[in-house]
């Protein structure tokens, strides 16, 4: 299913993906944790064009990705989301039964892919509700279960120039997205030095809504980089 994804991917769209940062030796070995940000479509999967084979054969292997139970139960959609990783976790987007499953399914091998806003982006640049995109603690979670590796940031300006939700998809656009590399341990050391542990939650999400906005700016979905890469 991966595979099939990334041959279609290539032939229908243009990738460009970069590296910012200090970017390791080899950037794409290594992750234990992708922080996918900016969550305009289901379509996203379409990303898979741009990265490498043995990326996608980790995912197949030791990928576990939390998904909104309501896009799983989808008759199509829902399909495709339960084979783009070895274990997809349905999700209710709330602190349940269901995020305690997420944490039970890591293990030592896994790599965990997310959307840490835990909702989509509209076209308006708001949620649903009509509220500002922001990161969820969820993901503070998952960076102290994971333990040792490497955390990368996958920032896009989103989708809505292939997919608006509810309207057909565009072929033949270029797909553009911005990655940033994160040695787990520094960045949980970092966290905890600046907020504590009553505060690493909180000071996870401002960094990560911060990293967000500088990489992949809110102000529509223009693809002119948002920095000099």
């Amino acid at each position: 299913m991966l595979f099939t994804i990334k041959v279609l991917s290539r032939i229908f769209y243009r990738h460009e993906m970069r590296w910012v940062g200090d970017v390791p030796e080899d950037p794409w070995g290594g992750i234990r944790l992708v922080a996918f940000l900016n969550h305009t479509s289901l379509f996203e999967p379409l990303f898979i064009g741009g990265a490498p084979n043995s990326f996608i054969w980790r995912l197949a292997r030791h990928g576990v990705v939390p998904a909104a139970d309501k896009t799983t139960g989808r008759p199509l959609v829902g399909m495709v989301f339960k084979f783009v990783a070895h274990s997809v976790v349905p999700v209710s987007r709330q602190r349940d039964h269901t995020w305690f499953t997420v944490l039970r399914t890591i293990d030592p091998e896994s790599m965990v892919v997310i959307a840490p806003e835990g909702r989509m982006r509209r076209a308006n640049g708001l949620d649903s509700n009509g509220q500002p995109m922001t990161v969820r603690g969820g993901i503070s979670d998952i960076i102290e279960a994971v333990g040792e590796g490497k955390m990368v940031l996958a920032c896009s300006r989103g989708l809505h120039h292939v997919q608006v939700p509810g309207h057909r998809p565009r072929a033949f656009k270029t797909i553009r997205m911005r990655l940033e590399a994160v040695d787990l341990s520094e960045y949980r050391a970092a966290m905890m030095a600046k907020a504590g542990p009553d505060g690493f939650k909180k000071a996870v999400m401002a960094d990560l809504d911060q990293r967000r906005d500088l990489l992949a700016p809110m102000n529509g979905d223009s693809n002119e980089p948002a920095l000099s890469y």
